[in-house]
């Protein structure tokens, strides 16, 4: 339970980084550079984010996650090639560890899916 809690403490910092508006422009410059499963991750994120069974401090930790990918200021800036998004990728696991409990299968497809149709365009 202090895990959850600590990283609860530590994402709530980035939850007023996210916003829809921000998250789709994020999402842009991960399909051109950060590659095929941090989209995926995202977007599993971003649809148990829009779930209406997800409890509201489940939905602050996952706006804290993907804050925290949005904010152009984190522990390892996006620019670096490769491990730019290393940081960016854990924080998204965590998170999904932690709402493991709300992703269905309609989730996962979901996620499948839009990840898929973002890199055949």
């Amino acid at each position: 339970m202090a895990q959850k809690t600590n990283y609860t403490i530590q994402t709530a910092a980035y939850q007023s980084e996210y916003s829809d508006s921000k998250f789709w422009i994020k999402v842009k410059e991960l399909v051109k550079k950060g590659g095929s499963e941090v989209v995926y991750l995202t977007m599993l994120l971003y649809y148990v984010l829009k779930s209406p069974d997800v409890s509201f401090d489940q939905k602050m930790l996952i706006m804290g996650a993907l804050g925290y990918l949005i904010c152009p200021v984190d522990l390892i800036p996006d620019f670096i090639p490769v491990a730019g998004y290393a940081d960016d990728a854990a924080a998204l696991t965590a998170a999904i560890k932690l709402v493991q409990n709300c992703i269905t299968p309609e989730i996962k497809e979901q996620a499948r899916s839009k990840a898929a149709s973002l890199f055949s365009l």
